[in-house]
């Protein structure tokens, strides 16, 4: 703490805590209410100490205004209550308005169409996580959505897409598709295949017909070689 935190400190305890003997035979408190305290306290009663709202000029400006005065869109003003009746009350008018959406969209999601990916044994206490790197793209050109994911213990090596039309009525061709970056990088075909294999890193759309991944070396050795990639999606 700087000399300046612990003088302000101590002026606080100064003048809100300041001993008054005469009033220790009183019943209550005898030492001045912290007026900010109030203001976070967790009850429904009204403040001890209110907020002077005389001359502020938002609550001026809000008296003047008959349009914003009565506008449904303002959260009312409380100024004897503390900031936890406050918030209680915006969530409570959070939740209401979340509330009609939110079964509306509920309502209106649907199945399009169910793809199996992979098949665990049953007998696994735990289930592996093999779907990684899932990525949405919208083509609003063309009315595609799609998503880009790998499959770890799969194949490292491959990148899955999966299109689908936006219109759940329709159809499109190659609708999951797999592709595999394996040693394509390599200079030769004198190489070996298992030189310079790559897997994917990471992976997203640049745009609606590109793709982006970040490859990597799967040979364990230091100085692992990284790739950064423009695939199109042709």
């Amino acid at each position: 703490m700087t000399q300046k935190d612990i003088t302000f400190v101590a002026d606080f305890l100064t003048e809100h805590f300041n001993e008054a003997p005469e009033l220790y035979n009183r019943k209550g408190k005898y030492f001045n209410v912290e007026r900010v305290g109030q203001y976070l306290k967790d009850e429904d009663d009204d403040l001890v100490s209110p907020p002077n709202t005389e001359g502020n000029q938002w609550f001026n400006f809000l008296k003047d205004s008959t349009h914003l005065n009565e506008s449904p869109l303002l959260f009312p003003y409380y100024p004897e209550k503390s900031l936890h009746f406050v918030k209680r009350r915006m969530e409570g008018v959070i939740d209401q308005c979340l509330q009609k959406p939110a079964d509306v969209i509920g309502k209106s999601v649907q199945q399009a169409v169910c793809i199996s990916l992979y098949k665990i044994s049953q007998s696994e206490d735990s289930t592996p996580q093999l779907f990684k790197l899932p990525f949405l793209w919208n083509d609003k050109t063309s009315n595609l959505h799609y998503v880009l994911f790998t499959m770890l213990e799969d194949s490292i090596s491959k990148i899955h897409i999966l299109r689908r039309h936006t219109d759940t009525s329709r159809s499109v061709s190659n609708g999951i598709l797999a592709v595999e970056f394996g040693n394509f990088l390599n200079n030769s075909i004198n190489e070996s295949s298992d030189s310079r294999c790559y897997s994917c890193l990471d992976a997203h759309f640049y745009d609606d017909e590109t793709v982006t991944v970040v490859l990597k070396e799967s040979v364990q050795q230091e100085g692992k070689e990284r790739v950064l990639a423009q695939l199109p999606l042709s």
